[in-house]
């Protein structure tokens, strides 16, 4: 039997291959973070207006779209949110498990515009130092910033192995 559906896994090729592949594997929503920077190394938070009360602060995120590069999802939520450009840098996390989504973050540095919150998701929008967080940021998002301080030589020396939250 297993002979037979070699034979036929390998006749298949190409995109009649991948139907079935799809058709029998778990699809998953990916959320997609940024950790952006600006040059005076203040990080970008959003008050969420979605969010609970209590932690309504965070780093901008989305969900990334069919076909498209995680980095570019970056790259289009800060725009969407708060049409500043931004350019992706280094995959800081990654992590899957909760149901049928998987996260995603990346670093990202600003290379221009001008800061002015989406009203419709966005309450509020600031460049904050690392030591200035407003209260109510998401645990995991002050996570995802002393990661990436880690990778630059700032506070906690080497980047660390395991993913926030372990």
């Amino acid at each position: 039997m297993r002979r037979i559906a070699a034979r036929l896994w390998r006749g298949t090729r190409g995109s009649v291959q991948w139907r079935l592949l799809w058709l029998a594997n778990a699809t998953f929503m990916i959320g997609v973070t940024g950790v952006v920077r600006d040059d005076r190394g203040r990080f970008l938070l959003l008050r969420h207006r979605m969010w609970p009360e209590d932690r309504q602060w965070g780093l901008p995120s989305g969900y990334a779209v069919r076909g498209e590069e995680f980095g570019a999802t970056v790259e289009r939520e800060v725009r969407e949110e708060t049409t500043l450009e931004v350019r992706a840098g280094r995959l800081l996390w990654l992590r899957s498990g909760y149901r049928l989504r998987a996260e995603v973050a990346y670093e990202a540095f600003l290379v221009g515009g001008t800061l002015k919150p989406e009203r419709t998701e966005i309450l509020e929008a600031r460049w904050c130092a690392p030591d200035d967080l407003p209260d109510g940021v998401q645990p995991i998002h002050r996570e995802l910033i002393a990661l990436a301080l880690e990778g630059t030589g700032g506070p906690g020396g080497p980047e660390r192995a395991t993913p926030p939250g372990r």
